[in-house]
């Protein structure tokens, strides 16, 4: 069970190992060689010294390059002490493993990003003998999907994606569709995206709009003739659940709801048109827009 953001943002790398290689590349613009082989090592990096040392993920990929270590750390605010732990990290993995390391820091704030992004130098001035440069994946660099076609093309980068904005006002945008991303991938994976993103929101109403969408999830796949139509490529819900969805949707954001407008959306039975309309409520200004053709 994940019970924290800390936890969550970088489980979801051991979840898929290869979203990280493909973060370097959609998001920090880092060339790194196409990975073979993938292996989560101990992240326990402690002496016999009583001295713990833990990093937070630690994997190793095989590339035709040769091989590297990820270390992945999830950073929820500024810490001068990993300025320390960092570059010990890094040397002590090296002469265990002997091949490079490269340092990933994870964080869901910008000024712990910027902060986490200065280069850490040891040495003279003017004479480095040692420098760290983290490689840093946040709410800054990481890409806003909010579109369900761009969402099911990469699940698991759209689940980053929901993970890093989770403490932002870009969190609506990307729930819904996401949502409805996750029955294109296997039950099993789901469920687990859907943990890791809840214990990354930061808004008890953004919670209870994830838990409402899961429960749908949950229905989807549980139902077998919910999973005769996803095998059939369609993707369907209840009614009742999307509409509640909506109207949600529309509350969380501030948007007013007028008993008209509630009326006609819990009235609705048609899972298209209730789709149409739950989408829009992520942009659309006022609640009556949702009726409206070309709003949102």
């Amino acid at each position: 069970m994940v019970g924290s953001s800390h936890e969550a943002l970088h489980r979801v790398f051991q979840k898929d190992p290869a979203l990280l290689t493909r973060a370097f590349q959609k998001v920090l613009r880092v060339p790194f060689p196409e990975p073979r082989d993938f292996a989560v090592l101990n992240a326990d990096l402690t002496e016999i010294e009583p001295v713990e040392r833990r990093v937070d993920t630690l994997m190793r990929v095989e590339t035709d390059d040769g091989a590297y270590l990820l270390v992945v750390e999830s950073q929820g605010k500024k810490d001068e002490k990993k300025r320390g732990s960092w570059p010990y990290y890094l040397a002590y993995l090296y002469e265990k493993y002997h091949c490079e390391p490269v340092l990933v820091v994870i964080t869901q704030n910008s000024a712990t990003a910027r902060w986490a992004a200065q280069p850490i130098r040891r040495g003279l001035p003017g004479w480095d003998s040692l420098m760290v440069r983290p490689l840093v994946i946040g709410p800054d660099n990481v890409p806003v999907i909010a579109s369900e076609r761009e969402a099911e093309r990469d699940v698991p980068l759209a689940v980053l994606s929901a993970m890093t904005h989770g403490r932002g006002a870009k969190a609506a945008a990307i729930l819904e569709p996401l949502a409805l991303a996750l029955r294109t991938v296997d039950g099993e994976s789901a469920a687990v995206f859907g943990q890791l993103i809840e214990s990354c929101l930061g808004d008890p109403l953004a919670k209870d709009l994830w838990r409402d969408l899961m429960s749908e999830i949950r229905y989807f796949f549980n139902n077998p003739v919910a999973e005769k139509v996803r095998e059939e490529g369609r993707v369907e819900g209840r009614a009742e659940d999307r509409s509640e969805i909506t109207l949600e949707i529309l509350e969380w954001r501030g948007i007013p709801v007028t008993g008209a407008v509630r009326e006609r959306v819990l009235a609705c039975t048609d899972l298209e048109q209730l789709k149409v309309w739950s989408q829009r409520a992520i942009h659309v200004a006022r609640a009556e827009d949702l009726f409206t053709e070309g709003c949102g």
